[in-house]
């Protein structure tokens, strides 16, 4: 019974990242059309998109008392389909004070469901013993290049937003709220750490290198995300139509290193995965740096799907380990670095590309992703207590 309810509640959560993945990607995929359809100036437009982030950031610090009292798949229960209801709010407004609103609310409940998300993924897998984070990343990024694809019919078909968005609401908000009934969040916590569980055992200073890997990470991931396809067309004089090729290629390899990543986890442990994932990394950062055609630039982003692909999943599984009494506050306050990463790192590239030349300000992500390595000793040679080694299923809690 408990192993079947372990199985049930591991895939309700990997639909419940697959269907953020959709989502996320409908979103920021559109954003042309969004600023079109609400008349948003080039200056405003910037504001718009780092209240996002923000707002998740706060989400996420508040999530944490929440989470306290609720449990996360509670959180997790309702917050999901609140984000996919702002999205169809933001494509079906006209003021600009309703993309502003339908915006704010998009990024406090992404916020509340990153955190409660990677909560309860830390939370099975100490229950499965054996490392499945992963895997859940892996549907995030098969739900991101759906929800890519689908934003592509809808701009070549020049759909408006609302159109565009609504059957996928339709479709994805009621598989949402039904598999969240299969929820489970691991048990068996050691007594000697139960009095941790509202966050009172977490020193910072173990926790902040962790936050660093977090938000190297996503500077680098935001890198990719905002400038690959003007990296491509105006520094290696590609076309319009290869510049859209990295990013999907990106996709691809990101996806295929989490759905095998769980796997070198299991075999070589987690620091072992991780120093490799941001040695390929800095790798592909460099050939992007010296390519001197389309195809070679392309290359390095590729390289860096699969370099960047690991680091995430297993810095949120590595402060479930570092903290096993108090993991969803920690995983919450790690969080937070996820959106410091994302808004700095297309600004950081940005000034410096102006300011200095874009081969150079790929070099930047270079470096900080491979800081990673000095700090992969935080992420344990082995998961001895759970992670890692054989399957030891244990008690489960539903949230």
């Amino acid at each position: 019974m408990t192993d079947a309810r372990l199985r049930r509640g591991r895939g309700s959560l990997a639909v419940s990242f697959f269907v953020q993945g959709v989502t996320f990607a409908l979103l920021v995929t559109r954003i042309p059309a969004i600023q079109d359809q609400y008349g948003i100036s080039d200056g405003l437009l910037p504001v718009f998109l780092a209240a996002v982030p923000i707002l998740a950031g706060v989400a996420s610090v508040a999530t944490e008392k929440v989470v306290a009292r609720l449990g996360p798949a509670v959180v997790l229960r309702w917050a999901q389909p609140f984000v996919l209801l702002a999205l169809l709010a933001v494509g079906a407004g006209s003021e600009l004070w309703h993309a502003a609103v339908a915006l704010g609310l998009f990024g406090l409940a992404v916020g509340a469901l990153d955190a409660s998300m990677n909560m309860l993924g830390v939370s099975l897998q100490r229950a499965y013993g054996r490392s499945i984070m992963l895997g859940f990343h892996a549907s995030y990024s098969l739900g991101g290049i759906a929800g890519a694809s689908l934003a592509w019919v809808g701009a070549h078909w020049h759909l408006s937003l609302f159109v565009s968005y609504l059957p996928v609401v339709a479709v994805l908000l009621p598989a949402a709220f039904v598999g969240s009934r299969w929820y489970v969040a691991g048990g068996d916590r050691p007594a000697e750490e139960a009095g941790e569980s509202k966050g009172s055992g977490i020193a910072f200073r173990l926790l902040l290198p962790l936050c660093l890997v977090m938000t190297f990470a996503y500077i680098g991931d935001s890198t990719v995300s905002n400038w690959s396809a003007k990296y491509l067309q105006d520094v290696l004089g590609s076309s319009e139509e290869v510049a859209t090729v990295p990013y999907n290629a990106y996709m691809v390899t990101t996806l295929l290193g989490r759905a095998v990543g769980d796997l070198g986890v299991r075999r070589l442990g987690a620091a072992a995965v991780v120093r490799g994932g941001a040695v390929l990394a800095a790798l592909g950062f460099a050939v992007v740096s010296v390519a001197q055609g389309a195809w070679a630039g392309i290359a390095g982003f590729t390289v860096l799907g699969f370099g960047l692909s690991v680091i995430v999943p297993q810095t949120f599984a590595a402060a479930g380990r570092l903290f096993p009494g108090s993991s969803d506050a920690a995983v919450a306050r790690l969080n937070v670095f996820n959106y410091v990463g994302f808004l700095v790192g297309s600004p950081l590239v940005g000034a410096l590309g102006d300011a200095w030349s874009y081969r150079g300000a790929m070099l930047v992500p270079m470096v900080l992703v491979l800081v990673t390595v000095v700090y992969a000793t935080s992420f344990g040679s082995r998961e001895a207590r759970y992670g890692g080694g054989h399957e030891r299923p244990r008690t489960v809690d539903v949230g």
